[in-house]
């Protein structure tokens, strides 16, 4: 799923964990790093739910030396113990690699003695990555920081969360009735169809938000180191989406970050009701690593010339930027690869869940060959008022 300011979510649940006499803890060591791998060059977020974790399941000494010398020889053992009780997750950050573009950790259910060991090593962690870590005591917490809805949460997790309520004293608040949704603004720019974007803008095809951040960029990012890998403030980005759903006028300049176009744009594209590569072609893109290399580049055009005139238009604009981007990947170190795991999730998601880890291949292969290919791939149909 995503965090509130778009940043990839990886979770990580003690309870999954089985006895640590039936677990292989080389490949899970392995695994780790292989997830961590998908995304550690782009900021991102980690949930750890510690619920579950027991005498039984709990990594022991030796694998958790072997886990040190993997990830880094050059910072405390006794600090990667006190982190989140002999925590897999935490040792993984005690690299650099891994650590850097972290950019919070929420600890779900913690125990009073996980805080008071993080109390009694805290002044041996950086204080920059301290305030990484968020204490969360029940799920409900989590909706203030990321899309709750998208998270795969096991049932025991549930059930523990619900037994804890139950144990609060005194009674639980009462229930607040949610107010109906308001319908959208006639300038609505974030949350709304392109259909609807459209009709509100005299016929336009390209939506203004995606107008006006292309055209920022272009002009000012095109070479700038790491576009479209790096965060912005959330209070920024909430500011300027209401700038826009409020029909204002936005100037970039005013906010001296040339990632704040970058986030809205990519803000935009993840708010969309439906992805612009459309729910229908969701399997035809996974099916991509199964064509023989030499016709992939044909098999994207087949499915690329299916779309909607209207996403066939918006999708040219876009991944025609994303490709002058990647040509200037000398400078921005943002190759069509880089690119494509940055948008590949935002330009295509299931209709119901979130994608598996082995839907990113041919998700971010598909995206990359977009762009890698763009000429080649567009060339051939012309929409009217394009």
């Amino acid at each position: 799923g995503d965090d509130n300011s778009g940043r990839k979510v990886i979770t990580f649940s003690c309870c999954r964990m089985p006895p640590s006499h039936q677990l292989n803890h080389t490949r899970l060591l392995e695994y780790l790093k292989y997830t961590l791998d998908q995304y550690v060059e782009n900021d991102y977020t980690v949930v750890y739910f510690h619920y579950g974790l027991k005498s039984l399941n709990k990594p022991s000494l030796k694998w958790l030396q072997t886990a040190y010398k993997e990830f880094d020889r050059n910072c405390s053992y006794s600090v990667l113990q006190s982190m989140i009780f002999k925590s897999l997750l935490t040792i993984s950050f005690s690299f650099p690699r891994y650590k850097k573009n972290l950019k919070a950790l929420y600890v779900v259910h913690p125990t009073n003695f996980i805080k008071i060991l993080w109390n009694i090593f805290k002044p041996l962690i950086s204080h920059k990555f301290g305030k990484k870590i968020t204490y969360l005591n029940y799920l409900s917490d989590l909706r203030e920081h990321l899309k709750y809805d998208q998270l795969n949460i096991p049932q025991e997790v549930i059930r523990h969360d619900e037994n804890l309520r139950r144990k609060q004293k005194g009674k639980l608040p009462p229930v607040v009735k949610v107010p109906p949704p308001r319908p959208p603004l006639p300038t609505q720019q974030f949350g709304v169809s392109l259909q609807y974007i459209k009709d509100k803008n005299k016929g336009e095809l390209i939506p203004p938000v995606m107008k006006e951040t292309v055209s920022y960029l272009k002009r000012e990012g095109l070479q700038v180191e790491g576009l479209f890998r790096r965060s912005a403030s959330v209070q920024t980005i909430k500011d300027v989406q209401k700038l826009y759903n409020q029909g204002k006028s936005v100037n970039f300049d005013d906010y001296h970050d040339i990632h704040v176009p970058a986030v809205i744009l990519k803000t935009f594209l993840r708010e969309l009701p439906q992805p612009l590569l459309t729910f229908e072609c969701y399997d035809h893109i996974l099916g991509i690593t199964s064509v023989e290399s030499s016709l992939r580049v044909t098999r994207c055009k087949q499915i690329i010339q299916g779309l909607p005139e209207h996403n066939y238009v918006v999708l040219k604009y876009l991944i025609c930027f994303l490709h002058m981007v990647s040509q200037e990947s000398i400078y921005n170190r943002m190759t069509a690869s880089s690119l494509a795991c940055v948008f590949g999730l935002n330009l295509i998601w299931p209709l119901k869940g979130t994608a598996s880890l082995s839907a990113l291949v041919p998700l971010n292969l598909f995206t990359e060959l977009l762009i890698d290919f763009y000429a080649n791939i567009f060339n051939s149909r012309t929409v009217p008022g394009e």
